[in-house]
């Protein structure tokens, strides 16, 4: 069972291609999501990067780091991704994606556990604290996605 279990939404006024072409470029995450410090291919996948792995160093609003690797599992073209986590964090992530009337929904679940000592042992304590840092770094990604979509939107 998940130490951590995060359901983030996002909505974008963009269309649903844009933004699961922008999410699943995960080497640009950098670029437009202010916490996250380096993405790193470590192993490629096949044509649909299935089995690719990725180790990402995200920043924190709170004074730490994570860093984990993160393999892409499964892929339903503009539906779904998921992938595994592990290293700091062990666990999985699932994108949903869903489009209406020219809105795009993305649902991000996030089911972890920490495997770093000093967080484990806070866990039962700080717990809010975590869900708080987590809460803040999904905003910003949030924020800078749909920032970049408008800037896409208004060279096209």
């Amino acid at each position: 069972m998940p130490e951590y279990q995060f359901i983030t939404i996002w909505e974008f006024e963009a269309p649903l291609g844009e933004v699961w072409h922008e999410i699943k470029q995960m080497d640009a995450w950098p670029s437009w999501w202010k916490y996250v410090a380096k993405v790193e291919l470590l192993q490629p996948g096949d044509v649909d990067e299935i089995n690719s792995i990725r180790r990402i160093t995200w920043k924190t609003a709170l004074p730490y780091t994570l860093t984990f690797d993160s393999e892409l599992t499964g892929l339903e073209r503009f539906k779904r991704m998921e992938g595994r986590a592990f290293g700091e964090l062990k666990g999985k992530g699932i994108w949903t994606f869903s489009s209406e009337n020219g809105k795009t929904t993305v649902q991000y679940d996030w089911l972890v556990n920490t495997t770093k000592t000093w967080m484990r042992l806070l866990a039962p304590i700080a717990k809010p604290i975590f869900t708080w840092n987590h809460d803040k770094v999904m905003k910003a990604g949030y924020i800078g996605l749909k920032n970049r979509l408008l800037q896409k939107s208004a060279l096209a």
